[in-house]
């Protein structure tokens, strides 16, 4: 058997695929609350060094009415809120927001949760494929076994600060390619691997794998699955199973999380 018959990968989005959240807009509103708040509510008092972003939320990256277009240049507009920001205060912010909404009693998407534990169990290589911040789905897929992230690159200054931009957004189509080209890297067939989407700009990433599945949904994508036969699951959310208090430190990092994009 070659190795490209034996490599089987699975493919997860994150929001409401398998954490029940928007986690662009629900880590910015813990962000704002930790630079912002009042004393005593977790917050940290204001670095002058920080360039933070106004506190006032960003437009949503999930509209339903935005085009391709529209949601590539809101996701760029949501990065650039965290200009002059140390990469090392973003990500220490995620762990944290991570370590509190895994103990929410519906912080989760049941039928992904089981889905990626079936994959794992069968050996099979788990890959989340997010527009959200390098920092919040590390921090996922350290705790949920996942082993690389394909998401959004942020720039950094060879100090450590944050440029506001990206490499590209992770969306729609861009998430097709980079399921593509991690397939290639791994040498694995597309008929073998699995995918798991909740929203309509997942289609290209599901229509790339001979296995897709359709977790909640819109009712267009859940259309679309059915025209094409594939595989639907309930979108109900619950507990993190066996939830414990989270050590970060005790999780490995995903490949690439400690890489840097240079700014041109």
């Amino acid at each position: 058997m070659t190795r490209a018959a034996a490599t089987s990968v699975a493919f997860f989005d994150v929001d409401e695929t398998l954490v029940a959240t928007k986690s662009l807009l629900d880590f910015w509103d813990y962000w704002v609350t930790r630079q912002d708040g009042p004393a005593g509510t977790g917050s940290r008092p204001h670095d002058p060094q920080l360039r933070t972003a106004q506190p006032t939320p960003p437009a949503t990256t999930s509209t339903a009415a935005a085009g391709p277009r529209d949601r590539s240049r809101l996701n760029r507009d949501y990065y650039r809120r965290y200009t002059g920001t140390p990469l090392s205060l973003l990500r220490a912010a995620a762990r944290d927001w991570y370590a509190l909404y895994r103990r929410g009693e519906r912080a989760f998407v049941t039928a992904g949760l089981h889905a990626l534990a079936r994959h794992r169990a069968l050996g099979h290589e788990i890959v989340l494929v997010s527009g959200s911040l390098r920092p919040v789905v590390d921090a996922v897929a350290a705790d949920l076994g996942a082993t690389a992230v394909q998401c959004a690159e942020q720039a950094v200054t060879d100090d450590g600060l944050l440029t506001g931009e990206i490499d590209r957004p992770m969306i729609g189509q861009a998430k097709a390619d980079a399921v593509v080209a991690h397939l290639a890297e791994r040498g694995a067939r597309a008929g073998d691997c699995h995918a798991y989407g909740d929203h309509d700009s997942d289609l290209p990433m599901l229509r790339s794998v001979g296995h897709p599945v359709v977790i909640g949904g819109a009712p267009a994508l859940r259309h679309e699955a059915a025209r094409l036969g594939w595989t639907t699951l309930p979108g109900d959310t619950g507990p993190h199973p066996g939830c414990r208090p989270w050590l970060p430190a005790d999780r490995p990092v995903p490949p690439q999380a400690t890489g840097r994009i240079r700014p041109p």
